[in-house]
């Protein structure tokens, strides 16, 4: 199986040679490393300052891997073992070599060019033979949303033969301008996704790889449910606490939370989860850097120290998603009573699971409420609390339906205090890998500016009584404000 991995000068911004230095692979030495499966081989077909291409070679051993138990075919199916396709396409056994062969690259480390490792650069990839289940319209669907430019071509069983149509088969090529840290972790997730199969044992380990190299776009990827479940074999048990671990972990290419949809709400609320903040794939010891604290961890901290500030006792966090805020709560004893409510059901499956419930003290357990509602009906057992959070989930409520929500939560729950977050608009434009226009998330039905959030919650303040202050969240750029804007109600004595 192959696979190329080329850039140039100008896409470089040097020598593109040097691509050589980010691979940690001498283009001057062809280089091989023994993996289960047989030999990888790492080679330079092209190698000068204007034009570089690095080339995996990897020659597979059926037999070898019969032998080790890696390669048996299921139903007894002898002669399967030995005669298939994983010489010649690519499949997990192509993604285990690229892990052992460019572990220092995946990590996104460089001593010699620091700052071309940095930085994102053009590059384009070819697979010339890759299995895809779903077509080449999965793997523009997989690719796409990671910023690749996706040319997928079915390959004819027979080109002398056309009416036999297409076999499994896609030659992939993607162009893009990334760190090449993240093109070869994308590699070495979506490959085994798109040939829906993983030619060794799947276990509870696997979910650490794919966290790991998920870091920073697995989270916020409209098919992360999708690729969770094939990378891992569907194994329902191992996709759930994959997709667990992804929601409860922080740290988004965006500094944005992720969320799924709800299948419930027919008003198009959503529910809030988070991506991970991960360590880098594979990564040796001593060798996973700490990470800046994410913006998903800087806005929760916010919220709760509002509600410190405020004195609040008894609190709700409408929308809870699968419970980061709600866990958070729980640990400080000022809290006396937490109410978590969403619209979807497996969202409050899976904050139960996070939040441990079922191993909680009485005396804990005693202090949690947790129950499905939506936030633009009103709701009874919401009533008489001192303060309420809408934590990033306005912008999932479309615009007609927002009167509901602030008569839901402001006209008929009431609290003492509202805290509303929301992303900020005219930040997005220091997010250089968000298309001008763009929303930071698929599911977003509007992102206010400061001045349009300012309007509504003004417009909020006058129908139900309320004052209102404003705060940043996250650093606030001089030009263009914060990426969060942050709300503090306070109900009036009327």
């Amino acid at each position: 199986m192959f696979l190329t991995i080329a850039t140039t000068s100008s896409g470089l911004g040097a020598p593109a040679a040097e691509l050589g230095f980010l691979l940690h692979k001498n283009p001057a030495r062809p280089q091989s490393v023994d993996v289960t499966s047989g030999t990888a081989h790492v080679l330079y077909p092209e190698a000068t300052d204007q034009a570089c291409t690095a080339a995996v070679l990897l020659e597979v051993d059926p037999i070898a891997l019969v032998r080790s138990g890696r390669g048996r075919a299921t139903e007894g199916f002898t002669l399967g073992q030995y005669v298939n396709d994983r010489p010649y396409a690519a499949s997990s056994l192509l993604a285990v070599a690229l892990g052992k062969l460019f572990r220092t690259a995946m990590n996104g480390r460089c001593d010699a060019r620091p700052e071309l490792a940095a930085r994102p650069i053009e590059l384009s990839l070819h697979v010339p033979a890759l299995p895809c289940r779903g077509g080449a319209a999965l793997a523009e669907r997989l690719f796409a949303p990671l910023g690749w430019t996706v040319d997928a071509r079915p390959v004819p069983l027979d080109p002398e033969i056309p009416e036999w149509g297409d076999s499994r088969y896609v030659d992939l090529r993607l162009t893009g301008v990334l760190r090449l840290a993240d093109a070869l972790n994308h590699l070495y997730v979506l490959l085994p996704v798109l040939d829906d199969a993983k030619h060794y044992w799947v276990g509870p380990d696997e979910i650490d790889k794919l966290v790991k190299a998920g870091d920073g776009w697995l989270g916020t990827h409209p098919d992360k449910e999708l690729i969770s479940r094939r990378y891992l074999a569907h194994r329902r048990k191992l996709t759930d606490q994959a997709l667990e671990r992804l929601t409860e972990a922080d740290g988004l290419s965006l500094d944005e939370d992720t969320l799924a949809e709800d299948p419930l709400a027919g008003d198009g609320t959503l529910v809030e989860g988070e991506a991970v903040q991960g360590e880098a794939v594979d990564g040796e010891a001593g060798e996973v850097a700490a990470a800046p604290v994410s913006l998903a961890v800087q806005r929760r901290e916010a919220v709760v120290g509002v509600l410190k500030e405020l004195g609040a006792h008894r609190v709700a966090d409408l929308g809870c998603g699968e419970g980061q805020l709600v866990g958070l709560l729980l640990k400080d004893g000022q809290f006396d009573e937490v109410v978590a409510t969403d619209v979807s059901a497996r969202a409050l499956t899976l904050a139960e699971r996070r939040l441990h419930v079922d191993e909680m003290s009485d005396r804990k357990r005693e202090r949690l409420r947790l129950f499905q509602s939506s936030v633009t009906y009103a709701d009874a057992r919401l009533t008489g609390l001192d303060a309420a959070v809408l934590m990033e989930v306005v912008e999932h409520v479309d615009p007609p339906r927002l009167p509901a929500l602030a008569q839901a939560v402001f006209g008929a729950a009431r609290p003492g205090a509202v805290v509303v977050t929301t992303p900020n608009s005219e930040h997005n434009v220091r997010y250089e890998t968000l298309a001008a226009g763009a929303f930071r998330h698929p599911d977003h039905r509007f992102e206010w500016t400061r001045e349009e959030f300012r309007a509504w919650a003004a417009e909020v303040c006058v129908l139900y009584g309320y004052g209102v202050t404003f705060r940043a969240v996250g650093p606030d750029d001089p030009e263009v404000g914060p990426p969060t804007q942050l709300a503090v109600f306070r109900k009036e004595n009327v």
